[in-house]
């Protein structure tokens, strides 16, 4: 297990890390007066993200103690049913730790079967970096794994004192050649919707557009749907009665 004192160093590293390849410009500010150091100055950043400087200067030195205390998440049922619904297009809901939370018929049968896998598995990064099958999922394994780490390494900086993360940054490490090569990178992303472009034996290689939804009586879950006009839903609902 990764010990409180070292997540909160990693967590450190990252944002002087970060803010070190950041100018003015990267996020609309203007140049201001000369600079001693390269990159933005702290209170810069912490004007960004809405603490004050000093919150910030703690959270870079790595002096801020959190709540350690593992929470378990809970769904509720009006939003788990929402997600059935949403079939014949595949839509899925994930906790702060990207646990995916439930799923629908279509979502586990382009995926995985979510409900299947043991419950500590459940996760999407655990399954895009270890499954075989992911790699066969998405067309673009390599852009979408490295940009979906830097999106939970964005997640996991809001906790680096949460048992539940640091247990799995240390399994993805130990399973992971990719993750222990671009963890050290210090890569983050933001969370967003886009185009993937996904591959499924009785699709072949579909352009899907995916949308993001924050849950807003739980901030930190989030709801994933996909849809596309490359594919007709009769095919998609077919797809996923296979489920069943």
């Amino acid at each position: 297990m990764v010990s409180r004192t070292g997540s909160r160093s990693e967590l450190a590293d990252l944002l002087r890390s970060r803010r070190h390849r950041l100018t003015p410009a990267d996020v609309g500010l203007p140049p201001g007066t000369r600079r001693r150091t390269a990159g933005l100055r702290r209170e810069e950043v912490a004007q960004l993200a809405g603490v004050s400087a000093t919150y910030y200067t703690f959270l870079e030195q790595g002096t801020v103690a959190a709540d350690d205390q593992a929470q378990a998440e809970t769904v509720a049922p009006a939003l788990s049913a929402m997600v059935g619904r949403l079939d014949p297009f595949p839509a899925y809901l994930k906790g702060r730790r990207w646990d995916v939370l439930a799923a629908n018929r279509a979502a586990r049968a382009l995926f995985t079967d979510w409900s299947a896998r043991p419950p500590g598995d459940r996760n999407q990064v655990w399954w895009m970096f270890t499954d075989p099958e992911a790699r066969k999922v998405y067309v673009h394994w390599e852009k979408e794994a490295s940009e979906m780490l830097g999106r939970f390494r964005a997640a996991a900086a809001r906790r680096p004192d949460d048992p539940d993360f640091t247990g799995l940054i240390e399994r993805l490490h130990q399973a992971s050649p990719e993750v222990r090569s671009w963890w050290p990178r210090h890569d983050v992303a933001p969370v967003g919707g886009g185009t993937k472009h996904l591959h499924h034996p009785a699709l072949g290689d579909v352009a899907f557009q995916h949308t993001v939804l924050q849950v807003a009586d739980h901030p930190e879950q989030m709801l994933v749907y996909f849809s596309t006009d490359e594919v007709p839903a009769a095919k998609l609902a077919a797809l996923a009665d296979g489920i069943g």
